[in-house]
């Protein structure tokens, strides 16, 4: 039995509380040893056992640490990743890996000089909606896919409580935030793309940045458009895959996050299970036969990442979400504001 990797957490804010902290307490293979808090000692009340440092710098300096997780703004994400590489620790960083693709590439040959681990966070990955999608595409249940049509919409007029997310500076805005989940599966799914044609912009009375994008990625013969808005009373389906043989449509239904926003912890057979009105809709041929049916998802679980971490941190497996396939998200968003700005077709 491996010892627990000790664990630091940069922040206990929303990812923090959340995506991070429930999981590296409960998976045997971590100890989550320390968290960055400057004044509140919130994470500490909920587990007793975490040491509270002041800044980013000082838990770095831990000797003791072994893995660190950089949960912060998107702006600091290379230069605590950075520091962190130096000083002999591996990392998991939040999406985006980095806001330009040029710091991606030198993280990763940092990262590879110093023997240590860089993975980014792509949790919804592990999402139950987006585990039904890729099954559909892998086991070809509509045929080769010839259009998908991925979309991550909300509702909200009024500007984040978090004012990092309002400056208008390189890093925040729609496309970097919950674009980067939608490319990550689009990229999981079909690859990289020959071109991509990109419409940011901002719809918001008093916004200072992007809050609503659509991208359209071009293959061979299918074409994939991704799209977000924050002004979506509405929604329509999340996931649109149609292909020779049918169609399949899905909604935006993983229940995680509501679960642990109200401070329930990962655990039990029922965790991240779906109702069954939210299954997706098949209709396609199969042998022949035209048929018609829901489909049931498979549970979502992030505890699904952290095995993964742990697998390639302490088995030798594979790194779940290596720092090319970080940089090939960014790649796809700089050539999504490029576009926009242009009025063109960016050609990789």
């Amino acid at each position: 039995m491996h010892v627990p990797i000790k664990t630091g957490l940069c922040s206990y804010g929303h990812s923090g509380y959340v995506f991070h902290a429930p999981f590296i307490h409960l998976h045997p293979g971590f100890e989550f040893t320390a968290i960055v808090e400057r004044s509140k000692r919130q994470a500490q009340q909920r587990f007793p056992e975490v040491k509270v440092y002041g800044s980013v710098a000082e838990m770095i300096d831990d000797k003791s640490l072994q893995l660190i997780v950089v949960n912060t703004p998107n702006s600091t994400h290379y230069e605590y990743s950075k520091a962190a590489l130096m000083a002999g620790k591996h990392v998991i960083v939040e999406k985006p890996f980095t806001v330009h693709s040029a710091e991606g590439r030198e993280l990763a040959k940092l990262a590879k000089e110093k023997n240590l681990m860089l993975i980014v966070y792509q949790n919804r990955r592990y999402d139950s909606d987006f585990k039904i999608i890729r099954r559909v595409v892998q086991e070809g249940l509509v045929g080769d896919v010839l259009e998908a049509e991925f979309h991550y919409d909300r509702f909200k007029e009024e500007l984040s409580y978090k004012k990092h997310k309002e400056v208008a500076q390189p890093g925040t805005g729609v496309l970097y935030d919950l674009g980067s989940h939608l490319i990550d599966q689009a990229l999981q799914l079909f690859g990289f793309p020959k071109a991509v044609f990109g419409d940011v912009r901002i719809i918001r009375k008093d916004s200072l940045v992007d809050d609503y994008f659509e991208l359209i990625l071009y293959y061979d013969q299918l074409r994939v458009r991704l799209k977000s808005s924050y002004l979506v009373r509405e929604p329509l389906p999340a996931y649109i895959l149609h292909g020779r043989k049918g169609s399949f449509i899905k909604s935006k239904s993983d229940v995680q996050e509501a679960l642990l926003l109200k401070g329930l912890l990962p655990e039990g057979a029922d965790w991240g299970a779906e109702a069954q009105y939210e299954w997706g809709l098949l209709h396609t041929e199969i042998n022949g036969e035209v048929v018609k049916k829901y489909l049931p998802s498979t549970n979502g679980n992030y505890m699904g990442f952290y095995e993964d971490v742990y697998g390639a941190l302490a088995e030798g497996k594979p790194n779940p979400v290596t720092p090319e396939q970080g940089i090939d998200v960014v790649r796809e968003i700089e050539a999504g504001f490029k576009s926009s700005a242009e009025g063109v077709v960016v050609k990789f």
